[in-house]
């Protein structure tokens, strides 16, 4: 099993971007995967996507919904994905999600979290993910 296998077989994985000292911030994100690329959904405005706006290279590992690492971190390089790539990168989530999906969406809805989401686009560094 591929690095990239690994990573897509669970639900989550753990998104390190780092600021600009150099300082790594972990999240934890639901992963989905299509060819050899992973792609997760998270607010636009998030202090991640400002990150990556700075910097693209950032580090991934298998996760729990917590945030814990399951397993050993890989170099990567995240891509804002436009209108059209976030649509379906929110299909794909809600495909492999389903209902857990649908109700963070309502709970996002109700607690008034304004903002649009964005997709981003993750490829590993090392080829083929091994």
């Amino acid at each position: 099993m591929t690095t990239l296998d690994s990573l897509s077989a669970g639900k989550y994985i753990s998104i390190t971007t780092f600021r600009k000292s150099g300082e790594g911030v972990s999240t934890p994100l639901w992963v989905t995967r299509d060819g050899e690329a992973l792609y997760v959904i998270t607010g636009a405005e998030s202090g991640k996507v400002k990150r990556m706006r700075n910097n693209p290279k950032i580090e991934v590992a298998p996760c729990d919904v917590r945030g814990k690492t399951t397993g050993p971190s890989v170099d990567a390089t995240g891509e804002l994905l436009d209108a059209a790539g976030t649509v379906q990168v929110e299909k794909r989530v809600s495909k492999k999600f389903g209902l857990m999906y649908q109700a963070m969406k309502i709970v996002e809805k109700v607690r008034h979290r304004h903002g649009e989401n964005i997709g981003l686009r993750v490829t590993l560094d090392s080829p083929a993910g091994k």
